[in-house]
């Protein structure tokens, strides 16, 4: 398993959830009052880490929701060809080409140590 579950109440911004089974980054949270007969509801704004998409749910505070397991991991860059970049893993060797994201283009160099996650078997090159 790939995703644990937390109660809307337990997140933070920048934290990460699943939406669609698109892991999301939030970029805010509202909470509302309760109502006369209801419980109080959150607002979330996220962004997809994958498809850059922008997304927004609300549930009740107490609804729980997916939060992907998230493995950092350090890569050296061993090649970058236009904006896809072969990297290997720092801790098992392994080797695989990412694409380069938008505000790293034109600054990775080989021998460059660089971040990237791992969610959910899917791969991103992040900033250090």
């Amino acid at each position: 398993m790939s995703w644990t579950q937390q109660e809307i109440r337990e997140l933070k911004v920048n934290r990460y959830l699943l939406v669609d089974d698109e892991p999301c980054r939030i970029l805010s949270i509202q909470m509302s009052k309760p109502g006369k007969h209801g419980e109080a509801k959150a607002r979330l704004e996220v962004v997809g880490l994958f498809d850059g998409q922008k997304r927004s749910i609300v549930h009740p505070v107490t609804h729980k929701v997916r939060v992907p397991m998230i493995d950092k991991k350090k890569a050296q860059v061993l090649s970058v060809h236009g904006n896809q970049a072969q990297l290997m893993d720092l801790g098992s060797y392994e080797t695989f080409e990412l694409p380069v994201p938008e505000e790293l283009q034109g600054q990775l160099n080989s021998g460059d140590e660089v971040m990237y996650m791992d969610v959910m078997g899917r791969k991103k090159i992040t900033k250090n």
